[in-house]
């Protein structure tokens, strides 16, 4: 842990910081507006607009999780044309650029971790790894050895390529245009309550990503690699929908479930949506490491103690740890406005 601290103590190369303007406005502007969304979520919105947003915040946060991060970027399993179309949709409604360029920059951030080359590098510091890196113009390494990753896969997809083309009306229509005139003209919401409360919900989705590279890369515990500053972080797991365990992630980052635990043992509502997919035909060829694998790596580079806590888990319940914590999610911010 000291070398990490020593790591990320050292500056990084200077190079001329160039904030861009429009998006520090463009940010600004959505979280004031999802800060009023949010007044007018808790005082004036309709019960059915409250469930709408809550049920978006796990469904359409699995285009980022089981499309974008653990089909495309790390090609952890395979899925039917039809089950992509749909991901490939539900990514459009979290506007966090197309799946090409999310993927780039993930390979990118996996492969040169925590250094000038990451695009989101934790060691210059929570603000930056969380949101600040979205505010001002790449670090040349970035760019640089960006180039140098591999996205042939990426480009013969037709799926892919389809986004890639119409991104930004697609986008725009499934992130603000649907869900604002569905609950507009299904249940007779406001139009203004109905756009700011979509305000509120898409900001929500993008602190839950972001946390992933802020929080996840800061706080929490290394049980399969000490040497790396990737954590294990249980709020990062609930919030993300099953991106938390992120030291295992950097570990393994090719199993599909990002997790050496399945969905039975804790939380990872990603995981349980490709198995159920998969149980449909829909997925296969999913990416699991072998236990033998973990537990040699473990014994390398990791804590045992913590390992030990993690497989307690086992005699825990399917109730305590998936259904319940997936109610709560949903019912929770409804019954306590």
């Amino acid at each position: 842990m000291n070398q990490l601290a020593n790591d990320c103590d050292r500056k990084s190369s200077r190079y001329q910081l160039e904030i861009v303007w429009r998006n520090v406005f463009l940010m600004t502007s959505l979280h004031l507006a999802a800060i009023y969304g949010l007044f007018l979520m808790t005082f004036y919105a309709k019960y059915a607009t409250l469930l709408m947003h809550n049920l978006s915040v796990i469904i359409l946060g699995l285009g980022i999780t089981c499309g974008a991060h653990r089909l495309w970027a790390h090609r952890s399993y395979e899925a039917s044309l039809g089950l992509r179309i749909f991901l490939m949709l539900l990514n459009s409604s979290s506007l966090q650029n197309d799946i090409y360029v999310w993927s780039r920059d993930h390979r990118t951030h996996h492969k040169f971790s925590e250094t000038d080359a990451d695009p989101h590098n934790v060691c210059r510091g929570f603000f930056f790894s969380h949101i600040g890196w979205l505010l001002c113009r790449k670090h040349p390494d970035v760019r640089q050895f960006g180039q140098t990753i591999s996205m042939s896969d990426l480009e013969e997809d037709i799926v892919i390529q389809f986004q890639r083309k119409f991104y930004r009306p697609l986008s725009i229509l499934m992130t603000f245009i649907v869900p604002t005139v569905l609950a507009w003209f299904c249940w007779n919401e406001d139009f203004f309550i109905a756009l700011l409360t979509t305000m509120t919900r898409y900001t929500f989705t993008l602190h839950a990503t972001w946390l992933v590279n802020s929080a996840a890369h800061l706080y929490g515990r290394q049980p399969y690699d000490c040497r790396m500053r990737p954590s294990d972080n249980l709020f990062v797991e609930y919030i993300s929908i099953g991106e938390g365990y992120h030291n295992y992630h950097h570990v393994f980052p090719q199993d599909y479930s990002a997790s050496e635990l399945s969905w039975t043992m804790d939380y990872n509502f990603s995981t349980l949506f490709i198995d159920l997919c998969a149980w449909f035909g829909l997925v296969w060829n999913r990416k699991k490491i072998d236990p033998k694998m973990i537990a040699e790596r473990v014994r390398r580079t990791g804590d045992p103690s913590l390992i030990q806590v993690y497989h307690s888990r086992k005699n825990y319940s399917l109730w305590l740890h998936t259904i319940i914590p997936t109610v709560l999610m949903i019912i929770l911010p409804i019954l306590t406005i």
